[in-house]
């Protein structure tokens, strides 16, 4: 009876259904439902199982669904028209007060059929982007899935490689990598895939070429002041290579431009050769011989120094907001808010006009041609760029901003290994628990000129030839032993070149990134020449990397743009106004700036005594006299001036020495009088403040291996008459820059035969007597052991 009440019960017993909310009688189903599912009359996995029939309509559904909504998106996404591109839109850049700087567009902007094109400018084109073009469907599926793909991945983001791929996106104003403009882009490529001539004449007219050139018949105008159906098969190709990236293919720009346009141009003829649009005969009409662009002709608007900066502040924005590339920025519509401040890049220009005008005559001298200054000043409190100075102009024909060239800035880097060792320390064989002990300024260091450099365990280096290396200053001097204060009053390289090895190039490196410099620009850490400035860091750079100094140790990255708007809103993606994060201890920084105020008052840079306010700063000058450079500050401003020769097109330095009829030029000659110059009027009437004194800092030590002072440390600012007792230089015997010549990377610097004759043998250095002050105190002498590799009596790794 229990057995037949469970059946006849509906509450679904172990024989009844799984549901039995929809079982009938007799175990049946009760009421159809619209989809089985979970499906009924099975149990365990297939109950949750899809049939067949259900697979197939999901499948069905899906399809005829895509299909719908495909069909709805190329019926209702309309094509562009490729004329509303390219309306007139310019980009207005204001000054850090808020005035117009200047308005820069694409005003050079004309439509032309594809009539009006020359056929050997098409071929370029097309043998250059999408050989296939005349055949093809006009999508690259694979292409497609990879810009998707990363996209969806955060990836890096990849255009259409197709012709009709390019045009769609040129025409669409809309410059974001989203997933949804991919999809209306191969919509719009699949509903005007067929019609050849059309694309092409859209693409060809809605291309950024440089030179503010959109569209053939303006880049034909711009770069060879022909029409676009006057432009032959040399200059076609050129005009082709362009399209890859003009801002790094206009061979007008830099050499390096010109090198790449070169290869580029060399390559579309050749495929044009293989795709048999020209024969080998018109390809050899163009030879070798590159077809040079025409000078460009600059509106008023952009002549001077605004050029420089409306580059500048261009480059900044697409490095920092990748929502806008160089084509959306060159169709206009932005307002860019600048931190330049007009007085003070008025006063840059003004003071190298005034140098250069009063100094040099190319009549009378070759050594007067082809002198390149470059300079920037940075705001310490915030590191905003608020003047440049970038070159004589493009209406001069100077096109690259000479305040972000790249030329070693000699002995202008010895500030950066000083405050490493006073940051970090020094290690040498031996030291308390092997750990490095930071320094102070008054530590004493030899600076006799061909002084053998030691490693930190006290061996001598070699260089690239086996020969222990030796180390030579500007001047042929023998100081003796003196304090880093000192070493750098009179740019004495010896010194330096053996502190670095003491800190360790890659601790060196370390601080001169952590100060700003960008790591593209170094020379590598392990040369011994390192710390004399082989590295090339920009003008811009060293000026934001004194600034730290300046700024106590807070480090903030250089900036020129404060604000991007467009269509009255503000661009929501840029990065700006960088936070100041702490990179020295405050002391070291405010020591590092009583060295460096030193150099300005007492050292090689002593022009700028003339402004009659406290300065900090330092010289530098390269080997054979390829740059000179000053970077200085005051508690408001940091400026680095470089000045070099290099003559146009040719991008190996020229030396300075004879020009302006110096038989040689150092950081302290021009660069220094620049300087002067710019402070004198943009702080003019303006209260002098004073830099903070500098706390105690570090331990002064002997590195010929003699504690001095080892129970308490010493002040930076102190003199020390071991130094003074120690000098046996003789009167006279310093150049105005002494030191700023490194020799050759790696290589030994010799007097001799290397054999342990002559200056070249792995001689010991005496140490300094001892001051008065320290015979008095009773310190203990010199630990035995140890040579003048280091300081050998304080502290090792």
């Amino acid at each position: 009876m229990r057995k037949q009440s469970r059946k006849g019960g509906g509450g679904g017993g172990s024989d009844g259904p799984p549901n039995g909310r929809n079982a009938g009688r007799n175990g049946k189903p009760g009421k159809k439902r619209l989809i089985d599912y979970p499906r009924f009359g099975k149990s365990g996995f297939k109950r949750w199982m899809p049939s067949w029939k259900q697979v197939l309509s999901l499948f069905l559904i899906f399809f005829g669904g895509s299909v719908a909504a495909i069909g709805a998106a190329f019926a209702f996404i309309p094509v562009p028209n490729a004329k509303d591109s390219i309306k007139l839109q310019n980009n207005i850049y204001y000054w850090a007060d808020g005035s117009e700087m200047a308005r820069k567009g694409d005003t050079n902007k004309q439509w032309v059929e594809l009539s009006e094109i020359s056929r050997p400018a098409q071929d370029a084109v097309i043998a250059a982007e999408n050989e296939t073009f005349r055949t093809d469907k006009g999508i690259d599926p694979k292409g497609i899935a990879r810009a998707v793909y990363n996209m969806a991945s955060g990836g890096e983001t990849q255009g259409g490689s197709t012709i009709t791929q390019q045009y769609v996106k040129n025409v669409y104003l809309s410059q974001e990598q989203t997933l949804s403009r991919k999809a209306k882009e191969f919509i719009i490529a699949l509903k005007i895939a067929d019609d050849k001539d059309t694309i092409l004449t859209g693409y060809l007219n809605t291309s950024w070429y440089g030179r503010g050139a959109t569209g053939i018949q303006a880049a034909a105008q711009a770069y060879y002041g022909v029409d676009a159906n006057k432009v032959d098969v040399c200059q076609g190709a050129m005009l082709a290579g362009l399209l890859k990236g003009a801002a790094l293919y206009d061979p007008t720009l830099n050499q390096g431009n010109h090198d790449r346009m070169q290869e580029r141009w060399e390559y579309v003829l050749n495929r044009m050769e293989a795709t048999k649009v020209i024969t080998a005969e018109e390809r050899a009409k163009c030879g070798q011989k590159f077809p040079e662009p025409i000078s460009v002709k600059a509106p008023a608007s952009m002549q001077g120094e605004v050029y420089y900066l409306v580059e500048a502040a261009n480059q900044f924005v697409m490095a920092n907001d990748k929502s806008i590339n160089e084509a959306q920025l060159n169709r206009g519509g932005f307002q860019i808010h600048t931190t330049f401040e007009k007085d003070k890049v008025d006063a840059l220009k003004t003071a190298v006009d005034q140098v250069k005008n009063e100094s040099l005559d190319t009549n009378k001298r070759e050594a007067d041609k082809f002198v390149q200054v470059g300079a920037a000043s940075v705001n310490p409190s915030n590191g905003a760029i608020v003047a440049m100075y970038g070159g004589d102009g493009i209406e001069n024909g100077h096109y690259s901003n000479n305040a972000d060239s790249k030329v070693p800035v000699g002995s202008t880097f010895k500030p950066f290994v000083l405050a490493a060792a006073m940051q970090y320390g020094v290690q040498t064989k031996s030291g308390a628990n092997g750990q490095p002990t930071q320094i102070n300024s008054d530590s004493l260091y030899l600076a006799d000129n061909m002084s053998p450099i030691y490693s930190k365990d006290g061996k001598p280096l070699t260089g690239d030839d086996g020969k222990p290396y030796k180390q030579r200053n500007d001047g042929p001097g023998k100081p003796g032993y003196v304090s880093l204060k000192r070493a750098m009053q009179n740019s004495y390289n010896v010194p330096f070149v053996q502190l670095g090895q003491d800190v360790g190039g890659k601790t060196v490196e370390k601080m001169v990134t952590e100060l700003g410099i960008l790591p593209g620009s170094l020379e590598p850490s392990s040369t011994i020449t390192f710390p004399l400035g082989t590295s090339h860091p920009s003008s811009i750079r060293m000026a934001s990397a004194y600034s730290v100094f300046a700024a106590r140790g807070q480090q903030i990255d250089p900036y020129s743009v404060s604000k991007v708007e467009r269509d009255g809103k503000e661009m929501p993606n840029l990065t700006r106004n960088p936070q100041p994060k702490k990179v020295l201890e405050q002391a070291v920084a405010d020591n590092v700036t009583d060295v460096l105020e030193n150099v300005a008052k007492n050292g090689t840079g002593t022009k700028t005594n003339s402004l009659g306010r406290p300065v900090a700063g330092k010289t530098g000058t390269t080997d054979a006299g390829t740059s000179a450079w000053w970077v200085g500050y005051t508690p408001e401003l940091s400026t680095a001036v470089g000045m070099w020769r290099e003559e146009p097109g040719n991008p190996k330095l020229l030396s300075l020495n004879g020009t302006a009829g110096h038989e040689s030029v150092h950081g302290g000659d021009f660069p220094t009088d620049i300087f002067t110059r710019y402070m004198k009027i943009v702080m003019k009437d303006k209260p002098i403040k004073d830099f903070p004194n500098p706390a105690p800092w570090g331990t002064q030590v002997d590195s010929s291996g003699a504690p001095i002072s080892p129970s308490a440390p010493a002040s930076a600012s102190s003199s020390t008459s071991a130094e003074s007792s120690a000098s046996t230089e003789p009167s006279g015997s310093k150049s105005p820059d002494a030191g700023e010549s490194p020799s050759p990377s790696g290589s030994s610097t010799c007097q001799g035969n290397g054999n342990g004759n002559g200056n070249c043998g792995p001689s010991r250095s005496p140490k300094p007597s001892k001051s008065p002050s320290e015979s008095a105190s009773g310190s203990p002498s010199a630990p035995p052991g140890g040579g003048p590799g280091g300081l050998v009596g304080l502290m090792g790794h």
